[in-house]
């Protein structure tokens, strides 16, 4: 018989791309920045079942835009789909995609919407501090300033969210700390390991692929 296991590992499988130094993405810029650092020169390949999370999450996001657009949902519009955001200078270039931009049509407002899955959002009290940073990049480079983290189980299709407000300090200390990453990889500098010294960032060190690495403050 047909192994579907199989055939959805093949189907989802991507060509491992080294990172290019000066190229930098949102999504990065919340974790630890000696992680990310690592992630440049010493890259992972990413296994199999993580590909999977990563696909469940864009299949949720399909459900929301569909959510959006539906003539069920007069109250909102969808505009845009996955637009792409970009900031640049002279020595680096960050460049990601908002997943999507809605009007709410009473109040004329444009709205920025990341949309974020999870296994039970019952335990979702806050929104994720990379994901605040995440958002508060886009709507930095966007020029919309109203925007919302919508986390969606994945067993349920229930929904918590959270308004973001931009804060024009939060969204240029963002830009300072992908200077800082910047210069560290430029220099092949370690960057502290700032995650062990951040009370709401211990949690990454349990889970990241470089921790035995990091213990050793190798590079």
């Amino acid at each position: 018989m047909i192994d579907f296991n199989k055939l959805i590992d093949q189907h989802i499988a991507r060509a491992s791309k080294p990172k290019k130094v000066g190229r930098y993405y949102p999504s990065e810029i919340g974790r630890c920045i000696r992680k990310t650092w690592y992630s440049y020169n010493h890259p992972h390949v990413v296994e199999p079942e993580l590909l999977k999370i990563f696909e469940a999450g864009n299949l949720m996001h399909d459900f929301v835009a569909d959510v959006l657009k539906s003539e069920k949902t007069p109250e909102v519009e969808l505009l845009k789909v996955e637009m792409p955001l970009r900031f640049e200078n002279a020595k680096f270039v960050v460049s990601g995609r908002i997943d999507d931009v809605i009007l709410l049509k009473m109040e004329g407002k444009l709205v920025l919407v990341e949309v974020k899955s999870t296994k039970n959002v019952s335990f979702v009290k806050k929104a994720n501090r990379a994901h605040v940073m995440q958002l508060q990049f886009y709507m930095r480079a966007s020029g919309i300033y109203n925007g919302v983290i919508l986390y969606i189980d994945k067993t349920n299709l229930q929904t918590k969210m959270f308004e973001i407000k931009f804060d024009e300090k939060n969204g240029n200390q963002i830009i300072k700390r992908f200077e800082s990453l910047h210069k560290h990889l430029i220099e092949k500098k370690l960057p502290v390991a700032e995650a062990k010294k951040t009370e709401d960032m211990k949690w990454m060190c349990k889970f990241c692929e470089y921790k035995e690495r990091c213990e050793e403050n190798k590079k």
